[in-house]
């Protein structure tokens, strides 16, 4: 099945695999935990039992999705020795560190006080509680900002040097970590990190609001939800143009390939609504175009000249069909967002927001937009980069280990298996918990640490496993 694939193609292909299943999770981790955050803090304020119900369910959720989340990015990890040891050799001096201060700092935060934050409520007071809740948000986030700043670097290196042995050295770290791209790259994932969660915790109080229209912690959530959702993707939008005008200036063959211009445009340039990309005649199909309007968004004037990947070496052009197509699917997602955070405000001041079937069918429907939005644009930045690891410096086909394509092969299908397999599972435990009302009480998991043989409560802690009377 996959013989006559080449051993870098394979090895792509098994990184793109890999992240893909691990990006869903934090993208999913970083806004419920600070969506918990919030939840604890309006409790604690309120003291609305509404609240305490909501972060107990949800508390629940994120753990395991931080747990697939943790397991499904270790292998990540490995494959920077077994199929790309050059460009971790060329490039380790530099997002080696990087990568261990997201350890060191960010996920010891996370990891450290996760387990107050689960279990401690009763054994630390409020408090410390809330602590622990807020460390494990700004672990999320911290988190994220170490690994997109590698990330960022990757795209437009700056700070660094080259040595006498061709590594890539460090020579200016702020430098390196606030690289040119890096502060709207943060951005960019960080609300789409929490539109994510938005549109996720929007869906779990739909379908309950569906069910009940009465239950109270349905409609609270839905309520927080449509609220991220109707004032964050605004946001959103606008930071993905600035994020695109910074990408037109470090890598313009991206944009190109975004915007599907093969062709120069000396005197404006359409914007491309639909089409099919024809690389072999470097043209798109049945385009569906606005005269005018890329040049009027890139560069602010409708008569705006833009270059077209004619003015790129063919040897150095993204593929053209994947990034156009999955640019389009993140960019109508993103206005499919915006249509439901607008449509939830007109609900909201008819005062129908808990009434409106259609749409808490329509938000059902928009449960997973976020995951497929996160991923398309995840394949726009990633795919936009090639043929570079490091852009515009190392090549992709320069990076690869000296490994033959039948062992890819092979770990690449023992990937597939198992990732369907246990994270597939994963998941449906996830939709299982959610399909059950907020204020259950128990959605299949214990409310304790499980306790080792010969560990036994303490003097004044209530025991967990006791059978309760009544």
């Amino acid at each position: 099945m996959l013989a006559g694939y080449s051993a870098e193609i394979l090895a792509r292909v098994q990184f793109a695999f890999t992240v893909s299943f691990h990006i869903i999770f934090p993208a999913f981790s970083i806004g419920l935990a600070s969506f918990l955050a919030v939840l604890n803090a309006l409790w604690l304020r309120t003291r609305d039992r509404t609240y305490l119900h909501l972060f107990d369910y949800w508390k629940k959720i994120f753990a395991v999705a931080f747990g697939m989340g943790v397991v499904s990015g270790l292998v990540m990890s490995y494959q920077f020795g077994t199929n790309w040891s050059v460009f971790s050799d060329r490039a380790g001096p530099v997002i080696g560190p990087l990568m261990a201060y997201e350890v060191l700092s960010a996920f010891f935060l996370e990891a450290g006080f996760l387990g107050i934050m689960l279990f401690g409520r009763t054994r630390v007071g409020d408090g410390l509680h809330m602590v622990a809740t807020a460390m494990v948000a700004f672990g999320t986030l911290a988190s994220a900002t170490w690994i997109l700043a590698v990330n960022s670097w990757m795209h437009t290196p700056a700070g660094y040097a080259i040595n006498e042995v061709g590594q890539f050295v460090p020579q200016d770290w702020w430098a390196i970590i606030f690289n040119p791209s890096f502060p709207y790259r943060l951005v960019h994932m960080v609300l789409a990190a929490y539109l994510t969660t938005a549109f996720v915790v929007g869906a779990v109080g739909a379908l309950h609001l569906i069910r009940n229209r009465t239950d109270g912690e349905a409609r609270r959530m839905f309520s927080m939800a449509m609220w991220m959702a109707a004032l964050v993707t605004p946001l959103q939008i606008v930071a993905g143009d600035m994020h695109g005008l910074n990408t037109l200036e470090h890598q313009p063959q991206k944009v190109m390939a975004m915007e599907g211009h093969y062709d120069s445009h000396p005197d404006g340039a359409p914007l491309i609504l639909f089409g099919i990309p024809n690389p072999e005649e470097k043209r798109i199909d049945y385009a569906v175009e606005i005269p005018g309007l890329s040049s009027l968004i890139l560069e602010h004037s409708w008569d705006a000249p833009l270059a077209g990947l004619d003015t790129i070496p063919d040897d150095e052009e993204p593929p053209v069909t994947i990034v156009f197509f999955s640019f389009r699917v993140m960019v109508g997602l993103g206005f499919l967002m915006l249509g439901v955070g607008a449509w939830s405000l007109l609900s909201r001041w008819r005062g129908r927001l808990y009434d409106d079937r259609l749409l808490h069918r329509v938000a059902v429907a928009m449960g997973p937009a976020g995951f497929v939005a996160v991923l398309a644009g995840w394949i726009t930045t990633e795919v936009g980069r090639q043929p570079y690891t490091v852009y515009g410096l190392m090549r992709t086909s320069e990076s690869l280990s000296p490994i033959d394509a039948p062992a890819v092969g092979a770990s690449l299908a023992a990937f597939v298996i198992v990732y369907f397999f246990v994270f597939g599972a994963g998941t449906l435990f996830i939709l299982r918990m959610m399909n059950k009302p907020a204020a259950t009480a128990k959605l299949g998991l214990r409310d304790g640490p499980i306790r080792t043989a010969g560990i036994t409560p303490g003097p004044t802690e209530e025991r967990l496993d006791a059978p309760q009377e009544g």
